[in-house]
């Protein structure tokens, strides 16, 4: 192995070593400029980092990130000296592309800056852009080669890796860009397509939110007031609930942080990814709760208000119950606001009542009643048809169609990209093929590899042959040396056959030779000779009673069918079809499955059992 397989070889290790976990977003931004000394590279680092989280403060502020947030680290990797941040987003893929366009807002301001950004499903931003991606660019070889440098996506072409259709190492790819910056593909079609979810932000960070009034404890209000992005643990604890976690719940006399009691009805922020999870969970109340829902199913009258009262407090007690999961072990988690929520927990559990607000107070806070609609939950499937066909819904008292504006531009997207899929002849098995859009002739190696692929899957006529002998018990027929020299000739001759792909009447020309030697088997025999039935009659004379049997049954066979002819078998074909279905003791097998895709189902070997 030569030092490039090494080197290879090597990096698909590291590759698999620092494989993202699942709903995992990772951003690495460099400043690549030749001019910058070390010192000022560290000061311009900094700056952009700073400058990064005033972004975010700025058009993400009061946002509640699903798990972690967008944040940003100073690291060092061999020789590279650059900005790092991973952040889980959970559920929420929004939160992936709400980083997405923070960085790419960043890149305004620092004119040396690029940056990459992948997920655990690798370049997400090719994926959205592969209807218009040139054919050479692979998610084989795509690694390290999508970067945004001034608000614009660039690819590196395969002159990077000279002309090798590979991945580009990290190293490779940033000496690259150093070197030829002026080489980089920037198409604006695969940059549209990358950034289409891009354009309903700023403004999505606020639609994606949802407020919900809610009964609660006086005491998790506090927390929630202080902490409002807390609600995402929380959420997530109940939502992935286990037994184990619901112990805390489960004792009617539990010392509980958060019992049912001095409850208060507010207006409490999620997001609309969290407030789903948590509304479409069905929870039987916790036995301290009890009595609470007791009480007020008592009081309600059948109104629509008092319903909606009850409603009230069947999220709360959903919310409490999260963050009383929460609170069994969430000094132990990695999530960073749980661990806020335990210190804060126990500042308030140290402090008493006197830190609690009173109503008064809570009077005076900032939508303290606010109630979002909550119709978005809903599809009606007419609304929905009505989308997909590009069309408003017209029905009555309706206020607009399904999903806002953007919703429906994703789904007439969808739609119109799957219809033209389909109703494209050209496609094949591989998928949707695409517009070439880049000057590539370097396609030797691929066409190579389909001639290599296509050989592999080539059709041996005479090894089916042989094994099917093997199979069905048959006697192996030696060839004369002219008989091989033709079966080889008539087994190339199938392979010709296989790999030419369409021809019908080659495929035609290929059953027929292959019924021809089943016939000379006996296996397809139909003309009734003589001496195959005395051959059955004397071998079962020994099983009389199951003789008798089958002459009763062929002659109830007769009496209805007087018309056919009597069927010639094949005693060996037949007697090992059937051991082999008997040795198979009611599991599946492949004699089994042979008769099942003839259509014949044979009964369960009970003849023998009794006559024994």
């Amino acid at each position: 192995m030569d030092s490039q397989d090494n080197t290879e070889l090597s990096e698909s290790f590291s590759d698999l070593s620092r494989k993202l976990p699942e709903n995992c977003v990772e951003y690495l931004l460099f400043v690549l400029d030749i001019e910058l000394d070390a010192r000022n590279l560290l000061s311009e680092l900094e700056n952009i980092r700073k400058a990064a989280t005033q972004l975010c403060d700025n058009i993400a502020k009061g946002y509640i990130w699903q798990r972690d947030s967008f944040r940003l680290r100073l690291e060092r990797d061999q020789d590279l000296v650059f900005l790092r941040g991973a952040t889980d987003y959970g559920d929420s893929v929004e939160d992936e592309w709400l980083i997405v366009y923070l960085l790419r807002e960043l890149t305004r301001s620092f004119p040396n800056l690029w940056v990459r950004i992948f997920d655990s499903d690798g370049e997400f931003l090719l994926v959205e852009a592969a209807n218009v991606l040139p054919k050479w660019l692979s998610p084989e070889i795509d690694g390290n080669r999508t970067w945004i440098h001034d608000q614009k996506l660039y690819i590196l072409p395969l002159t990077a890796s000279s002309g090798v259709k590979r991945s580009l190492s990290l190293i490779e790819a940033v000496k690259y860009i150093k070197s030829s910056p002026d080489a980089l593909v920037h198409s604006t079609f695969v940059e549209a397509e990358a950034f289409y979810r891009l354009e309903k932000y700023p403004g999505h960070v606020t639609d994606s939110m949802h407020h919900s009034l809610v009964t609660i404890p006086r005491k998790l209000l506090y927390i929630l007031h202080e902490r409002p992005s807390t609600i995402a643990p929380a959420v997530e604890a109940f939502y992935l609930r286990d037994p184990v976690a619901m112990k805390p719940l489960a004792s009617p006399s539990g010392n509980a942080h958060f019992p049912p009691e001095d409850l208060v009805t507010v207006s409490v922020k999620f997001t609309k990814v969290l407030f789903a999870q948590l509304k479409s969970q069905r929870f039987q109340p916790p036995p301290t709760w009890n009595a609470v829902f007791e009480a007020a199913e008592k009081q309600a009258s059948g109104t629509e208000g008092s319903q909606k009262r009850l409603a009230q407090l069947e999220m709360g007690m959903k919310v409490t119950s999260g963050f009383e999961m929460l609170a069994s072990d969430a000094s132990k988690k990695d999530n960073r606001l749980a661990r806020e929520f335990a210190m804060l927990l126990e500042d308030v559990e140290e402090d008493g009542a006197q830190v609690l607000p009173t109503d008064e107070e809570i009077e005076t806070w900032e939508d303290v009643h606010k109630e979002d609609d909550e119709s978005w939950l809903d599809i009606n499937y007419e609304d929905f048809e009505g989308e997909l066909e590009g069309n408003r819904s017209s029905r009555k008292g309706s206020k607009g169609g399904f999903g806002d504006s953007s919703a429906q531009a994703n789904l007439q997207r969808m739609v119109s990209r799957f219809e033209a899929f389909l109703n494209d002849d050209k496609a094949g098995i591989e998928g949707a093929e695409l517009e070439d859009m880049d000057e590539d002739d370097e396609l030797s190696d691929e066409d190579e590899d389909s001639d290599d692929e296509d050989k592999e899957v080539g059709f041996d006529e005479e090894q089916f042959s042989r094994m099917m002998r093997e199979m069905m018990g048959l006697p192996a027929v030696q060839p004369k040396d002219s008989e091989t020299v033709v079966g080889n000739s008539k087994g190339a001759a199938a392979r010709d056959i296989i790999e030419e792909e369409g021809d019908g009447e080659d495929i035609k020309q290929l059953a027929a030779q292959m019924e021809a030697e089943l016939k000379e088997l006996g296996a397809l025999r139909l003309d009734p000779e003589l001496e195959n039935f005395k051959a059955i009659e004397a071998t079962d004379k020994a099983k009389s009673k199951g003789k008798a049997r089958a002459d009763q049954g062929q002659a109830a066979d007769n009496e209805e069918e007087s018309g056919e002819e009597e069927v010639d078998v094949d005693y060996n074909l037949a007697k090992n079809l059937l051991e082999s279905f008997k040795s198979q003791a009611g599991m599946a097998g492949p004699a089994g499955n042979i008769l099942g895709m003839m259509g014949l189902q044979l009964p369960r070997d009970e003849d023998e059992e009794e006559d024994e």
